[in-house]
């Protein structure tokens, strides 16, 4: 993930989406320039992950064979993406294709008149629509209109752990609840490792605790008053609970010292849990295929354990939600001069069986239907099953708040989370500063 935007817009699909539904994140790249008009030459600009990234340059080698229109693919870290396409977007610098997040992130855009509008494409092709699961599409359709494909997997955020570093600690199985975890942090400091790797110069990461430690003590509504900026929705007392919780955590040392200065990016996470260093790290259901990318071995080994997030005593919500990213999306931008073939692309691309094969095959669960039999193939078989499994079971799957939530107030969260997680505010004060 990648730090994530997010936001909410009215007529964006529901943050809290039923059944199936899924961020991503990376290191930078080459700079792509737009095409030119008539020039037979596109660009397609993403975020940098060294496992999907040539997945989705073979995608592109294939498409360019005898086109007309040649694609070229530039990937970029994933903050500096996000400023590098409010800029370039509606300017002669425009890519062709962009990748976003969909629901709010996409939303701004479209509000700007800078998205092509795919509905047409998908009402000429109604197989190639009906192969999307239904309620990832819906992130990537605003005011009934479709501005978002998806092209990567459904990712929700889960624990994933390091099995040989937890049995070094006398830890025989992943925590299936929060006093379990605590314990876990116990035993796990006491042998000397971080318990839970955290990368906290990015607050993007800190964000997921604090989404599912409502999620589990509120139940996914509680967020939905948030989106809805229903009075008093940020100090209910749900929310000052997950707060106190993080805090409980980062008083036990839950992260270590120098969270603070970690970051994903630059596979500051992956490597202590791939190192040994850390027994558990949070993150979302690209870890498996980032960590492919990065320290193969060790994803590809049984030493890498994943499971569901812990229940929390007490808690009103339902322990089969999930929440994350429903998936990463592909929108064409609306004055490329290339707008045909951009479209044409990702028609012939993103179910195919070509590309839905080069995402399962680093760890990847597209977000297609039908896939029952096929996620139980391949290196990451065990992974795929259970992601695809977790998400067709969970009763909500809650959007990730930074790209549901309006960028302004996106950016008042992250921040005043950071200085929870640092131990500078108190939850109410936390709850002050966001306005209610």
């Amino acid at each position: 993930m990648t730090s994530t935007i997010r936001r909410r817009i009215a007529g964006v699909a529901a943050v809290t989406v039923v059944g199936l539904a899924l961020a991503a994140c990376g290191s930078s790249g080459p700079a792509g320039t737009a095409a030119g008009a008539g020039s037979g030459k596109g660009d397609i600009w993403v975020i940098t992950d060294a496992s999907l990234n040539p997945v989705q340059q073979a995608s592109i080698d294939v498409s360019n064979k005898g086109a007309t229109t040649k694609f070229t693919l530039s990937n970029y870290a994933n903050d500096p993406y996000k400023q590098k396409l409010q800029t370039a977007i509606g300017s002669p610098n425009q890519p062709d294709i962009f990748y976003n997040w969909g629901g709010g992130n996409l939303a701004q855009y479209v509000k700007a008149g800078q998205v092509a509008d795919l509905t047409a494409a998908l009402d000429a092709n109604p197989d190639f629509k009906a192969k999307f699961m239904p309620s990832v599409l819906d992130v990537g359709t605003i005011d009934g209109k479709v501005y978002g494909l998806p092209m990567q997997g459904v990712q929700p955020v889960m624990m994933f752990a390091n099995g040989d570093v937890l049995a070094k600690a006398g830890i025989s199985k992943m925590a299936t609840t929060w006093d379990g975890l605590l314990a876990d942090v116990a035993s796990l400091k006491a042998a000397g490792v971080t318990p839970i790797a955290l990368a906290g110069s990015q607050a993007w990461t800190e964000l997921m605790w604090l989404e599912y430690l409502l999620d589990r003590t509120g139940g996914a509504e509680k967020f939905q008053s948030i989106v809805a900026g229903k009075a008093g929705a940020w100090s209910d007392s749900a929310v000052i609970g997950a707060l106190s919780k993080i805090q409980d955590l980062v008083t036990a040392g839950a992260f270590g010292s120098n969270y603070s200065a970690v970051g994903y990016d630059n596979q500051g996470t992956q490597a202590l849990i791939a190192g040994g260093k850390a027994g558990y790290e949070l993150m979302g259901s690209w870890e498996v295929s980032a960590l492919n990318g990065t320290f193969p071995d060790f994803a590809k080994s049984k030493s890498l354990l994943w499971g569901t997030f812990p229940t929390v005593t007490g808690g009103t919500g339902d322990a089969k939600s999930v929440v994350g990213n429903p998936s990463n999306y592909y929108s064409v931008t609306a004055k490329s001069s290339s707008k045909t073939a951009a479209t044409k692309y990702l028609v012939d691309t993103l179910t195919s069986d070509t590309y839905t094969a080069g995402l399962m095959g680093i760890g990847q669960v597209p977000a297609i239907t039908g896939l029952e039999d096929k996620v139980k193939t391949g290196d990451f078989a065990a992974f795929n099953a259970f992601t695809y499994a977790l998400v067709g079971k969970a009763p909500s799957f809650t959007q990730s708040w930074d790209q549901a939530l309006d960028a302004a107030t996106s950016e008042k969260l992250l921040t005043n989370l950071q200085k929870i997680f640092l131990n500078e505010i108190t939850p109410q004060q936390f709850a002050t500063a966001m306005g209610s």
